[in-house]
């Protein structure tokens, strides 16, 4: 059976109640007003009958209140558990209050993170939220119904013994109150609070129970509601963390892979993917021995270290082959995965990709094959421009004799091997004196001193060179059969050439160019074999270091002058 057909026959009922006792009442004013004598017994039975109908009507509107109250219980659950956003669960709560009840005013309290209470919601009797600065009710009451956990019923609370005399009470003219707690497992959690400041009485024993039955499913629905309001709010702080986690991740330069104690990989971050040239999703939970063989393979031994001692292992470099990029040089740091127990659940593999590093570091090495490291080291290459500027410098020139008739004589290859073994012996020496080398013209090689770093004492620096490749030739013939045994002749002179950049952008060459550079090369073209012939202006700087001889002047090809040169035999004692 269900509650609307109860609803009807209890209404049913209740109109013929009221409509007997009308007619109880018509009959005895019909027999009173008429002139035949009606028998005692007759009026006796009336009279119980009327009093029989009131007290019937009595407690048939008592059901109908009780079945009406019932049934607003029932919607009301079925309300309150119809949302779990706790902000409209509590305006509905708390409407709901003031209509069942017929207060003018109900506020909602609820504990707050310190244990404290706090209105959380007030509504009037027009569906209206009140306004803070309205919020004039009796902390004395709260403080009984949180105490004792008990509700407080008072009809008119200005001669209630019990609160008459507190100041809040007759500061607000608060009358009738009705306070009932709110529970969960027997624990105070809030309150409902609900007066009128005007009327008296307003509030019986069955709006009390009412309301106490009410408050039951309410406490249980508020609760939910915040439960589910902190567990939205807490997966919304983990879904924040884990974006800004995702993003930190995404953003580190350096590659990061993660592994599970299986050797799976779980995460893989963009720097790996591009260090690796893989994707994540063909690396994301497969086996780091079938995602990545080669490095999983130069790694094995590493990462079982790691998990035995429990402690990283850092600056690790390997040389692998992948797939896609062919062999690179890595930098690896391992560390073990730990959780917030410390308990290891795997390994963190940490990538940096040196081999572009490490490409350049070769291409400085060889470029310190052709300029001191100590020129390398005061060059500014930010403030290298195409173009030159006029400066003075000795020149060195250096060439192999009798090399085109020796190449005749040998394969390409070997041919190649010795002229590299010359030219590196010539190249040291230049370089001890922290000398410049331009280049190498086949089997000869030019240099200068006293830029693009200026050297006080570069025509001494360019002789000290010339004689250390003629010593160096000397002692590398020792390593050579007599076939095998070349000379150098150098040319060494001064004056002013244009050093600096020339070419494009992309392809530069610092170079010096002028006629001094035209004239030391023209004296080496004019030396023997094992001689070392420096022009005149040279010699008048370095002549008290020296051991030298005049030779006959040279006529220089293209020089309409000729030079004065001399041939350095030693070092002065």
């Amino acid at each position: 059976m269900t509650d609307e057909p109860t609803t009807i026959i209890t209404l049913d009922l209740s109109q013929q109640v009221a409509r007997l006792s009308q007619l109880t009442d018509q009959i005895q004013d019909e027999l009173h007003r008429g002139s035949v004598p009606v028998p005692a017994r007759a009026n006796q039975c009336l009279v119980q009958l009327s009093g029989s109908l009131t007290r019937l009507g009595r407690q048939v509107a008592r059901t109908e209140d009780d079945l009406k109250n019932m049934r607003a219980l029932g919607d009301i659950g079925q309300v309150v558990n119809s949302s779990l956003e706790l902000n409209e669960v509590l305006r509905i709560v708390m409407d709901t209050i003031v209509r069942l009840t017929g207060a003018e005013r109900g506020f909602l309290m609820l504990r707050d993170e310190h244990g404290e209470l706090t209105t959380r919601i007030a509504r009037n009797w027009e569906k209206e939220s009140i306004d803070t600065s309205e919020f004039a009710i009796s902390s004395t009451v709260i403080n009984r119904v949180v105490s004792e956990g008990q509700p407080v019923l008072t009809t008119n609370a200005q001669e209630d013994p019990r609160f008459g005399a507190q100041e809040s009470i007759i500061a607000y003219n608060l009358r009738s109150i009705l306070c009932v707690p709110l529970k969960v497992k027997g624990v105070v959690t809030g309150m409902i609070y609900a007066d009128n400041r005007i009327r008296t009485g307003l509030f019986t024993e069955a709006e009390r129970d009412l309301l106490m039955a009410f408050s039951n499913q309410a406490a249980v629905a508020i609760e939910n509601a915040r439960l589910f309001e902190s567990v939205r709010r807490t997966l919304a702080e983990v879904t924040e963390l884990k974006n800004l986690m995702d993003n930190v991740f995404a953003s580190i330069a350096s590659g990061v892979i993660t592994t599970d104690i299986e050797d799976e990989i779980m995460l893989c971050n963009r720097a790996a993917e591009m260090i690796l040239g893989m994707a994540s999703a063909t690396l994301v939970g497969h086996h780091l021995d079938d995602a990545l063989p080669p490095i999983a393979h130069d790694l094995s031994q590493y990462i079982q270290a790691v998990r035995q001692n429990n402690q990283p292992m850092v600056g690790l470099e390997l040389v692998s082959t992948i797939p896609m990029r062919g062999q690179v040089t890595l930098s690896c740091n391992l560390s073990p995965l730990k959780d917030a127990d410390e308990s290891t659940l795997g390994v963190a593999i940490v990538l940096d990709d040196l081999t572009e590093k490490r490409r350049l570091e070769a291409m400085r090495r060889l470029f310190e094959r052709m300029v001191s490291p100590k020129v390398i080291s005061q060059l500014d290459p930010d403030s290298l421009e195409l173009g030159g500027k006029r400066l003075g410098i000795t020149t060195l020139f250096a060439d192999i004799r009798g090399f085109t008739t020796f190449s005749e004589k040998v394969n390409p290859e070997q041919l190649v091997s010795v002229l590299n073994r010359y030219l590196s012996a010539a190249a040291d020496a230049v370089l001890d004196e922290d000398g410049t080398i331009d280049k190498f013209l086949g089997d000869a090689v030019m240099a200068w001193f006293n830029a693009p770093i200026p050297q006080p004492d570069h025509a001494w620096r360019a002789v000290r060179a010339a004689l250390g490749i003629r010593d160096a030739i000397l002692a590398l013939h020792k390593d050579f059969p007599p076939e095998f045994q070349l000379s150098f002749g150098v040319g060494v002179h001064y004056g002013d050439a244009v050093l600096g950049l020339v070419g494009t952008q992309k392809q530069l060459s610092y170079t010096a160019i002028g006629d001094s550079v035209n004239t030391a090369k023209r004296i080496q073209e004019n030396a023997g074999p094992g001689q070392v012939l420096i022009s005149e202006g040279v010699y008048q700087m370095v002549a008290e270091q020296v051991k030298a001889q005049k030779l006959e002047t040279i006529h220089a090809k293209g020089k309409s002058i000729p030079v004065e040169v001399y041939e350095v035999l030693d070092l002065a004692p």
